[in-house]
């Protein structure tokens, strides 16, 4: 996993509890990387996921809610790093059916080694989508809340539901006001 995931993680930690939550998170799962992390290096995902899991005991939210607030919390993030991959984006449903086939590719370029989840995209009818989600490090809570960033994000009145896969999950979109 890109370590920009982990340094917005920790980021997002350090502003909603703080610098010392960090370090305490740290300290308490010994991450074999020794928890120092740049935007551009890779780590395991499982180092990220024990840290998710203590943050929980420490405060008592689910993991899942923690997963699908930092989801939330990195969009906001991608889009101040990364605005050009907004310019001429007109709602969620076209940012979403771009990621894989626009950003993604653009990743790769940088980063050839990176581990990138699969996205697959269609259209059922107007005003819906199905936005599928395959990974084998199952971070579906955190694609949800990195989904509920990116509807937020265009301002949009989009209702989602989630379907399990065995190897991944299939998110609906059903826009519930006209654009």
């Amino acid at each position: 996993m890109k370590g920009v995931v982990f340094t917005e993680f920790f980021g997002m930690v350090e502003q909603g509890f703080s610098a010392d939550m960090v370090d305490d998170l740290i300290d308490a799962t010994e991450p074999a990387s020794g928890g120092a992390y740049t935007a551009v290096g890779t780590y395991d995902h499982r180092e990220i996921v024990a840290m998710v899991v203590e943050l929980s005991a420490r405060t008592g939210a689910s993991v899942a809610d923690l997963l699908h607030a930092f989801g939330r919390h990195l969009f906001g993030r991608f889009h101040q790093l990364y605005p050009d991959f907004f310019d001429g984006v007109p709602d969620s449903f076209s940012f979403l059916a771009s990621i894989e086939d626009v950003i993604h590719v653009e990743v790769r370029k940088l980063y050839p080694d990176a581990e990138l989840p699969r996205f697959e995209s269609s259209f059922p009818s107007d005003g819906s989508m199905e936005f599928v989600y395959r990974s084998p490090r199952h971070f579906h809570d955190l694609a949800a809340g990195l989904i509920a960033g990116c509807i937020d994000h265009f301002g949009e009145d989009v209702q989602v539901t989630r379907s399990e896969l065995e190897d991944g999950v299939v998110f609906h979109l059903t826009q519930t006001a006209v654009q």
